[in-house]
């Protein structure tokens, strides 16, 4: 278990508003249409010097933030979601009651940081995958422009899904289109199924994201675009620590990413 003592320094400390500013100014949350709040969730201490990443804030990772002497946390998946009951029982009383008591400051970024054009979770992920944005950057599809399109060059989508098995480190769940080589890839990624019409749209030959659901072995079979499902944390595990180096980078400040496995 790490500690304040293996940081390695002991800079000087920014105000708490400050890194919300910078965050808010990088991923502009003021433009998109989302599930819950973008921004500080819940405020701690005003002075930062440690900040610490993952990608959804459980009881795990607050914990173990805590321990590495954290003053912020900045994640992907936040506490608070439309349609909860809002009341403050069981998991939600566990994860705010060590905020609050270690006076740790919780920052999450939902939509805006799967978009961001270089540090968010799809760039990132083509990125990791090795595809090749256009002359202008990545091409884009579904709502809000939230999927993205690169080039590659594989010769099927087993061949396609062994690459991505090997750089993600986890099993994929391909449904495949035989006989047709990989040319153009569209993905988006976490539980972003529901853009594969969208994908098929915009002319891909195969489309990746994280979770699989019913209809989409239907489309691809009907429709001959491959369908890879890669696992809801796996593809959504490089956009916060990207940016948290970025803004410790900023502010001057240290950063540390926290890994939290999830078989999803």
């Amino acid at each position: 278990m790490s500690s304040a003592h293996d940081w390695a320094a002991d800079p000087p400390p920014v105000h708490r508003d400050a890194l919300r500013a910078r965050l808010d100014e990088l991923l502009q949350p003021e433009r998109f249409r989302d599930y819950g709040p973008n921004g500080l969730q819940v405020e701690g201490r005003a002075e930062v010097r440690r900040l610490v990443t993952g990608v959804t804030a459980s009881r795990a990772l607050i914990e173990q933030a805590i321990d590495a002497g954290a003053d912020a946390i900045l994640v992907h998946h936040g506490l608070f979601w439309r349609g909860q009951s809002g009341c403050v029982t069981g998991w939600m009383k566990q994860r705010l009651g060590l905020l609050l008591k270690h006076d740790v400051s919780l920052l999450a970024y939902h939509l805006p940081l799967d978009a961001h054009a270089t540090l968010g979770n799809n760039a990132q992920l083509g990125e990791v995958l090795g595809f090749a944005p256009g002359p202008e950057g990545w091409a884009h599809f579904g709502e809000q422009a939230l999927g993205f399109i690169g080039a590659a060059d594989f010769l099927d989508a087993c061949a396609l899904a062994a690459h991505v098995q090997a750089r993600l480190g986890r099993p994929v769940t391909c449904i495949d289109a035989p006989g047709r080589p990989i040319r153009r890839v569209g993905w988006c990624t976490g539980g972003a199924q529901g853009y594969f019409e969208a994908a098929i749209e915009a002319g891909v030959d195969a489309f990746i994201t994280g979770e699989l659901s019913e209809p989409q072995t239907h489309y691809a079979r009907e429709c001959g675009v491959a369908f890879l499902a890669c696992g809801h944390h796996a593809t959504e595990r490089y956009g916060a620590p990207a940016v948290g180096a970025w803004v410790a980078q900023q502010l001057g400040i240290e950063h540390r990413f926290i890994e939290v496995d999830n078989p999803a």
